[in-house]
């Protein structure tokens, strides 16, 4: 494993962690609140997006208008059974979700989803440091590489996983900022 290829997957583990974050309900309407629903439609499970167009109009509600009429059902079920704690409310051509105020205890519940959503980041981020520690030991082994070059590789590999769970830990911290302020 290359260098570029290490910090290029960190990255991704980053964004990764940046989209699971904005999943969290914050008591704000925010139409990346329904990324993770999916709607079962004509058999298959499909992403809500895919079948919806989503709106935000005020901060406490979320509109969702189905391109076909015919799934509002579907969508009304699938909300209702994810894990997003918001009851759909169906007018026959438009679903909406209120969005409550938080309750204390609801935010703490945020936080602590939040700093588990985080903490997956980061061990993904170290498994990465891990192959790619493992790849150079493996060169340095099959004298691919010299020791020196193999132990500087390896600091730079450290560096990087620093500074991608730094960049996780700040994301952690401007979300549990976005969580608690009312």
């Amino acid at each position: 494993m290359k260098l570029a290829d290490a910090e290029s997957q960190m990255k991704k583990a980053v964004e990764a962690t940046q989209r699971s974050f904005n999943t969290i309900r914050t008591g704000r309407a925010n139409a990346s609140l329904l990324d993770r629903v999916m709607v079962e439609y004509y058999g298959s499970p499909t992403a809500l997006k895919s079948l919806a167009s989503i709106n935000t109009p005020d901060a406490t509600t979320i509109t969702i208008q189905p391109y076909d009429k015919n799934t509002l059902t579907l969508i009304e079920k699938s909300i209702s059974l994810s894990d997003i704690g918001l009851t759909p409310n169906n007018d026959g051509q438009v679903v909406r979700l209120n969005i409550p105020p938080l309750t204390a205890e609801r935010r703490q519940e945020f936080v602590k989803m939040a700093g588990k959503l985080a903490e997956d980041g980061k061990v993904s981020i170290r498994n990465i440091r891990r192959d790619a520690v493992d790849s150079v030991r493996k060169q340095e082994k099959n004298s691919e590489v010299s020791e020196d070059e193999s132990r500087d590789l390896q600091d730079r590999i450290q560096e990087l996983t620093d500074k991608y769970t730094a960049k996780i830990d700040e994301l952690l911290a401007a979300k549990e900022e976005d969580i608690t302020t009312v």
